[in-house]
């Protein structure tokens, strides 16, 4: 026996070929894309920049706000760690091995679902506490918005029963 199947829809390895799912693709893209916005706000925070800049809105005053930082922590830091970690489980899903596991399904889920309750609270503090918007985060309010919706096809490989 030689492990190599006669059957077209599987690969030399026993994984199913099935395309990759599209959503996790779209996920990766989005959450890199939402690691550079918080990464140029951590290298703001941790002093490697100059000033903010700008264009829309009063970024100055949000990021030097008391609401910038959890304890020590800059939120931006949570975003960095937040967004790698997002990027991490969209490619592993992609991968043959772990392309229907529900254990990447959920954390999709759940890490998005999490980013979007944590961004919906700070938005609302920029709107009716420190009453100044940041295009920066606005920006990673809609990313990681996105990103739970592109998401959301992982509820039905949470229930359907896959690995």
């Amino acid at each position: 026996m030689t492990g190599i199947s006669n059957d077209p829809a599987v690969d030399d390895v026993g994984q199913g070929r099935g395309a990759p799912h599209g959503n996790r693709m779209v996920v990766a893209v989005l959450a890199l894309v939402g690691f550079f916005v918080a990464l140029f706000l951590w290298a703001h925070n941790a002093g490697l920049t100059g000033p903010i800049q700008c264009g829309i809105g009063d970024c100055a005053t949000v990021q030097s706000s008391e609401y910038a930082y959890i304890g020590p922590v800059p939120v931006s830091t949570i975003g960095v760690v937040g967004y790698a970690v997002l990027v991490a489980l969209a490619l592993l899903g992609l991968q043959p091995a772990h392309r229907d596991s529900r254990l990447v399904g959920t954390l999709l889920l759940a890490g998005s679902g999490g980013g979007v309750l944590f961004s919906a609270w700070l938005t609302y503090l920029e709107a009716f506490v420190i009453h100044a918007w940041c295009q920066y985060c606005v920006i990673s309010a809609i990313l990681i918005t996105l990103i739970f919706f592109a998401s959301l096809p992982e509820v039905g490989r949470v229930r359907g029963g896959a690995r």
